[in-house]
């Protein structure tokens, strides 16, 4: 995904965050308590493919950031997850599987720090 479209749906929330009594224009939507933009063409004005974001998706991995207390002293793990295993590892948690706070989750590609 484009560093475009993260940056414009950034902007959006943004917006939609400080106007959100006065502006009736609002591309933001709600659905199940939480907020999504929608977007219908990349950052060059073409139509999504799906078989270009599948592809994408493959790529990407996660570090998914947790902290946790152990003998009373705090610490950060970072965990590297592949997209497809993303939510099985959020999954984890709920199922307490897994225990302690996540603090964040980031994504990146491994080609690109090649």
């Amino acid at each position: 995904m484009s560093e475009k479209i993260n940056e414009k749906v950034i902007n959006i929330f943004n917006k939609h965050i400080k106007n959100r009594q006065t502006n009736p224009d609002v591309k933001v939507k709600s659905f199940a308590g939480f907020s999504y933009v929608r977007l219908d063409e990349d950052a060059n004005g073409y139509p999504f493919k799906e078989e270009y974001l599948l592809d994408y998706a493959k790529e990407c991995h996660y570090i998914v950031k947790v902290m946790r207390e152990k003998n009373k002293k705090i610490s950060l793990y970072s965990y590297n997850v592949p997209s497809e295993k993303l939510l099985d590892f959020l999954l984890m948690f709920r199922n307490n599987e897994l225990s302690g706070t996540i603090i964040e989750v980031d994504k990146f590609l491994p080609k690109d720090l090649a």
